[in-house]
């Protein structure tokens, strides 16, 4: 008898076995995001007001359209007693210090820094502003003490959002917070892709164990929105210490555990989002400047792409086009992993997901393979000296 060549009979052939193996990895991810589902932290919906000092650093290059926003939610925030903002305009070309000073309207919580030069030698440019922006809120003698925050300026707040994001640091006793926003997303590209940041820690690592534990390799946080305790902050040396890295977030967080403090993610979709990207080629550039730094090496991406193709696009291959035995463990497969995104989106959402959710769930095949590509192209263009970011060289 002739069988199917991806396994028709009784008995599993070599790819149909690789598809069973894919499929329980799938099933493991979906276990680990319902858990997080049901577990993870989350921003305390009616904190205690806040009395200690409060700075607020938002470094921003390039950001005329999306800083007044920012800073009208920042103006509209509830239950800080003791808040101070500063807006650092990085060197930008498009008239973000001029917008930010009207959007100020003369509010004296909230100050204006003109930077006029680029990121030093071995400086990445978001490094150099976030540090320059905690050294200028230093001589107005903020940072300090209290809180140290730094947000982007793509970020939106709810009028609760920092009281709860200090309020939570305090509670969890760590030297660093970083709240998760919900990653808005509404272009087709935004949709593939943007999903995917809360996935890809939704899905592999029980965040309250990695709360926790002290081990940096466990350490998430998301540099959108990063709460510090200001003498943690000064203790690791700030983002001098960081000062090349193209994932300051991750490896701030990574040095702090690594120097005996603690870091924490709590979900803040309720009160917090962000979107980061407006459409396909602003998203290709965004991920091209740091893709290719994600798996620590090219043969490290290798092993988790593969693994990742193995687990979420295997199975959906097989349910289509394979028979038997191979066609039900790509059916669990294809099915654990959209029940996996969909409690991520969930988990990062705040409440329930939305019809649209469970659509774009369904395309979580295609995401991955979206993810592949995009970094294939920032290894390439890096090798290449290609890697730009808001008309700046980062190669």
């Amino acid at each position: 008898m002739i069988s199917s060549p991806i396994g028709r009979g009784t008995s599993l052939s070599p790819i149909g076995r690789a598809v069973r193996i894919g499929s329980l990895i799938s099933v493991a991810g979906f276990a680990t995001a319902a858990t997080n589902l049901c577990r993870a932290p989350r921003l305390p919906a009616e904190p205690r007001p806040t009395t200690e000092p409060v700075t607020v650093c938002v470094p921003a290059r390039n950001e005329c359209d999306r800083l007044p926003d920012l800073l009208a939610d920042l103006r509209r925030q509830r239950g800080v007693e003791d808040l101070s903002v500063l807006v650092y305009d990085d060197a930008s070309t498009d008239g973000t210090a001029a917008a930010a000073e009207e959007a100020c309207a003369g509010d004296p919580r909230v100050s204006v820094v003109r930077g006029t030069e680029d990121p030093p030698d071995g400086w990445v440019g978001k490094t150099a502003a976030c540090h320059r922006a905690a050294e200028h809120a230093a001589e107005q003698g903020r940072g300090h003490s209290g809180v140290l925050v730094f947000l982007d300026a793509d970020v939106r707040l709810g009028p609760q959002a920092l009281n709860a994001a200090c309020s939570a640091l305090r509670e969890s006793r760590a030297g660093l917070l970083s709240p998760w926003p919900f990653q808005d997303a509404r272009s087709i590209t935004e949709i593939l892709v943007q999903p995917l940041l809360a996935w890809t820690w939704a899905a592999t690592l029980p965040i309250r164990v990695a709360n926790r534990s002290r081990r940096p390799s466990m350490a998430v946080a998301c540099g959108q929105f990063l709460v510090f305790d200001s003498a943690e902050y000064r203790r690791v040396g700030g983002h001098r210490a960081v000062a090349d890295s193209l994932t300051e977030d991750l490896d701030l967080a990574r040095l702090l555990r690594h120097r005996g403090g603690r870091t924490e993610v709590a979900l803040a979709g309720r009160s917090a989002s962000c979107r980061m990207y407006v459409d396909a080629t602003t998203l290709r550039g965004g991920y091209d400047r740091w893709l290719w730094t994600a798996f620590g090496s090219r043969i490290g991406a290798v092993a988790v792409l593969s693994t990742a193709l193995l687990a979420y696009v295997a199975p959906p291959i097989a349910l289509a086009a394979g028979r038997g035995r191979t066609r039900r463990w790509g059916a669990v497969g294809y099915l654990a992993a959209t029940a996996s995104r969909l409690c991520a989106r969930a988990l990062e959402r705040g409440h329930p997901i939305t019809v649209a959710d469970a659509a774009t769930a369904s395309t979580h095949p295609l995401s991955v393979l979206a993810a592949t590509l995009l970094t294939v192209s920032s290894h390439r263009n890096h090798r290449r000296g290609r890697t730009r970011w808001k008309d700046r060289m980062l190669s």
